[in-house]
């Protein structure tokens, strides 16, 4: 056991909550948004083996996870984003759904993919 205390939050390197709490409250939350559905997105890809790393990274299971809280994301808020900002992201996710079916060895029925149960059956 170390006698060396905990890193306070004045400690170099640590993080300071009170300035993350200011900026994210200057966020619009479509900003907020967006950006979690851009992430959810990259790191399906990753999973999926669509990177330059290919299939370094690849993981189905994972790829089905990040792809239904995607699909769960976008159903939630389509009515509190724009139809500019929800098009894309259908498209992207629409398209990370049939890299799953076409990934899998043995694909699921239609509408038991990944995020079908918001988006209703994918088919390729």
């Amino acid at each position: 056991m170390s006698d060396t205390p905990p890193p306070s939050a004045d400690a170099p390197g640590s993080p300071d909550f009170d300035e993350m709490t200011r900026d994210i409250a200057e966020v619009p939350a479509v900003e907020v948004i967006v950006t979690v559905a851009v992430n959810l997105m990259s790191a399906a890809a990753v999973k999926l083996g669509l990177t330059e790393e290919g299939d370094k990274y690849k993981d189905l299971d994972e790829a089905r996870k990040l792809i239904h809280a995607l699909a769960g994301l976008l159903d939630g808020s389509a009515t509190e984003i724009s139809s500019f900002h929800a098009a894309p992201l259908r498209d992207g996710l629409k398209s990370l759904q049939l890299a799953f079916r076409e990934a899998s060895l043995v694909p699921d029925e239609p509408g038991q993919g990944p995020g079908e149960k918001y988006t209703g059956p994918i088919y390729g």
